[in-house]
C-alpha cells in the first residue's frame, strides 16, 4: 500500500500572487477544505509544503502555498501532481479503496486461478471500470459492480472476480 496518495494535479497558475488551479483526482473535492500540508514530488522524494488557503471556482480548488508568492514561483509547477500522506487521507467508507492501492493487485477468478493484474481504473459516470492485463498482454475490462468484483483485499494484494458472460 502506498505511503502517499495523489489528490490533484496543478493545471495552471491563477493570478499573479502564487495561486494555482488544481484538477482534483479525488471523489471528495471538499477534502481540500481542511488541507494544511501537501507533498510535491522532487527528485529522490517529496517536499512538504504548507497550504496557506484554498478557495474554489466552478468546484475546482485554487490553492495558495506558503512561500510561493509570485506567479514566477509557481509557473514551473504546471502538470505537477500533489500528494498527501496516507495518515492525512480522508476516511473511506466500507468497500471503498484508494485507486493507487488497487493498481497492481493480482486478479484471480473465484476458483483461485490467476486472471491477470489490475492495470488501471477508468472512471465512468455509472461505475468504475477495471482494466485487467492478462498474462498474454491482452486487456479485459470489468465493471466495478458487486456481481463481478467479489472480494478486494489490497493488504493481501488480491482481487477476486467473476467476469460477466459475453452476450
Amino acid at each position: 500500500m502506498l505511503d502517499v496518495l495523489e489528490i490533484g494535479v496543478i493545471t495552471s497558475t491563477h493570478g499573479l500572487k502564487g495561486e494555482v488551479n488544481i484538477y482534483p483526482v479525488t471523489d471528495n473535492v471538499s477534502r481540500f477544505d481542511a488541507l494544511k500540508e501537501i507533498l510535491l514530488e522532487r527528485e529522490g522524494g517529496f517536499d512538504s509544503v504548507q497550504v496557506e488557503h484554498v478557495r474554489y471556482f466552478k468546484n475546482r480548488p485554487i490553492l495558495k502555498m506558503k512561500g510561493y508568492d509570485r506567479i514566477e514561483d509557481v509557473e514551473h509547477l504546471k502538470g505537477q501532481s500533489i500528494y498527501v500522506r496516507r495518515s492525512d487521507a480522508v476516511a473511506l467508507e466500507e468497500n471503498e479503496y484508494f485507486i493507487g492501492d488497487l493498481i497492481g493487485l493480482d486478479v484471480v477468478l473465484e476458483d483461485g486461478s490467476r486472471f491477470g493484474t489490475l492495470a488501471d481504473v477508468l472512471r465512468t459516470g455509472a461505475n468504475d471500470v477495471y482494466a485487467v492485463k492478462k498474462d498474454d498482454g491482452s486487456i479485459v475490462y470489468l465493471p466495478a459492480i458487486k456481481e463481478v468484483i467479489l472480494h478486494t483485499d489490497p493488504e493481501a494484494g488480491i482481487m477476486t472476480v467473476r467476469p460477466m458472460k459475453e452476450i
